[in-house]
């Protein structure tokens, strides 16, 4: 059970390998590819109800023990956003082939596609499973790297502007993280962060609270938080759709994660956190009001994903059991339903030819399958009952009206906000589904190498997309189970002793 946690960083990097190996062949590539991924589902489901019956699983690499040595920890937390986002990688891999971006459109075939995707795959694992800062300071990095030539393979002036925009955005943040990591290590001589939640406690009030808001400020960044999400709108539109919705699934929610970790671990808070719920009422409705201005449906959907960001800053600043239950829920519930709607979005431009909400319509008759696959992923994240949203929402605002008054203000927030996702989705059906349809078309890119302003649709792409929703709709008819298990991560989450004893072997 020991070697479970590094497969899910292994098994990518090995695939990587072999695709970078086979090159030649891109069937062989899909192959390896799509293997791989389900094999790292499978495991991530296994460490997922080993540690929710046993505790967390952890595995220490090279035989040398925690805290000298790397140790990956799967924990009830990690193991079920990592399920949730394997899932999502696979889904989107699928699309991503039936669209044949993954061979770089119909004039040639690439080699770089499949070995990037699986090592942002390996990257988003070791994240999750990182047991110190340094390794998860590595985990980004190799995000990065692989992010970057996903969102730059198409060679036209928009994407090379906004993956500028990505990298040099990104590359601060990690420079920042990098000086945090030093800071904590000349403070506390060591990077492990089960040691760490005990040796950060014998420093001084303001050197912690400068570490604190320095890590903060790191994952604020790439987890697109009010101020610090400039970078985001311009990006993640500019990007194919199976790309966009890689990464709106996927890396905003491993930050937010990080940030869960390093803080409520590290620096935990026994009242709201203040500071965080500001970020959190800032977050929600910049993000919501900013996406019912858009007339670009990527646009729009890229402000909601900063939009519900605020959602599980929510959570976190709650800082109790049930706050950071709603957090975890709500994020499983967002890393499927973003990547749902940026996938049904690639349908819409790829039959409308357009980005322009005002230049479509009438899909409604043309694409009835369409119309659904968009209604159900909008309906859960505007939170209508009995949708997984819904669920997420109403224990989010449980706990923020159980924390006290400044809570239940930022409660309210989140009421205001659903009706602004509400209203900006309400939005993009009138215009896209109802009345008539347009005359003309554009490309909305005429570099681009891709087949748009066509009916004609390869049924994997509509499988994949559905296949989302399915997940979708899992998690509201398992929503009782789900909340067992995130009410229990949670609790974890507060309570700390049971990650400390389990890396460490002994209790503080």
């Amino acid at each position: 059970m020991t070697v479970l946690p590094t497969l899910p960083v292994l098994l990518p990097i090995l695939g990587a390998a072999l695709t970078v190996v086979l090159g030649t062949s891109v069937a062989t590539q899909r192959v390896i590819a799509l293997t791989t991924l389900g094999a790292v589902a499978t495991v991530a489901g296994v460490l997922l109800v080993a540690a929710d019956r046993t505790g967390p699983v952890v595995a220490a690499l090279g035989g040398w023990a925690p805290p000298v040595g790397i140790a990956l920890v799967a924990d009830r937390l990690s193991t079920l956003l990592l399920l949730v986002s394997t899932l999502v990688a696979l889904a989107v891999l699928v699309y991503a082939i039936s669209q044949r971006i993954a061979d770089y459109g119909r004039r040639m075939a690439s080699s770089t596609f499949y070995p990037m995707y699986l090592v942002l795959s390996a990257g988003v694992s070791l994240a999750y499973l990182s047991g110190d800062l340094f390794t998860l300071f590595v985990s980004f990095e190799i995000m990065l790297t692989a992010s970057y030539v996903l969102i730059t393979r198409r060679t036209t002036t928009q994407t090379i502007r906004a993956g500028m925009t990505y990298v040099t955005v990104s590359l601060l943040s990690s420079l920042l993280f990098l000086t945090a990591v030093a800071m904590v290590y000349a403070a506390t001589a060591t990077v492990n962060l089960a040691d760490l939640s005990e040796r950060v406690q014998t420093l001084s009030p303001g050197l912690r609270t400068v570490l604190s808001l320095m890590l903060l400020v790191v994952f604020g960044i790439k987890a697109a938080m009010v101020p610090l999400h400039f970078w985001l709108p311009d990006s993640y539109p500019n990007a194919p759709a199976p790309v966009t919705a890689l990464f709106a699934g996927l890396l905003t929610k491993v930050s937010f994660y990080a940030m869960v970790r390093t803080q409520t671990l590290l620096f935990p808070h026994d009242q709201p956190w203040t500071l965080m719920l500001w970020f959190a009422v800032a977050t929600m409705l910049i993000g919501a009001l900013g996406a019912v201005a858009q007339n670009d449906i990527n646009r729009l959907l890229s402000f909601l994903l900063v939009s519900h960001i605020g959602f599980m800053l929510f959570g976190l600043g709650v800082s109790d059991a049930r706050g950071l239950s709603g957090a975890t829920l709500y994020a499983a519930h967002h890393i499927t339903v973003l990547a749902t709607l940026f996938l049904v979005s690639g349908l819409i431009v790829r039959r409308t030819g357009t980005v322009a909400l005002d230049r479509m319509g009438g899909l409604l008759r043309t694409s009835p399958a369409l119309a659904v696959l968009f209604a159900i992923p909008a309906m859960t994240l505007a939170g209508l009952p009995p949708t997984a949203g819904f669920v997420a929402k109403l224990q989010l605002l449980q706990a923020g009206a159980e924390a006290g008054v400044g809570s239940t203000v930022v409660a309210g927030v989140v009421i205001v906000a659903s009706f602004l996702t509400l209203y900006a989705l309400v939005k993009v059906w009138v215009r896209v589904f109802w009345g008539t349809q347009a005359q003309t078309v554009e490309d909305p890119d005429p570099d681009d190498e891709l087949e748009v302003g066509t009916a004609r649709t390869p049924w994997p792409m509509y499988a994949a997309t559905a296949g989302l929703v399915v997940v979708s709709l899992a998690i509201a008819v398992f929503a009782g189970p789900l909340s067992e298990v995130t009410g229990r991560a949670g609790a974890d989450l507060v309570a700390r002793d049971g990650y400390r004893v389990a890396v460490l072997g002994s209790a503080p």
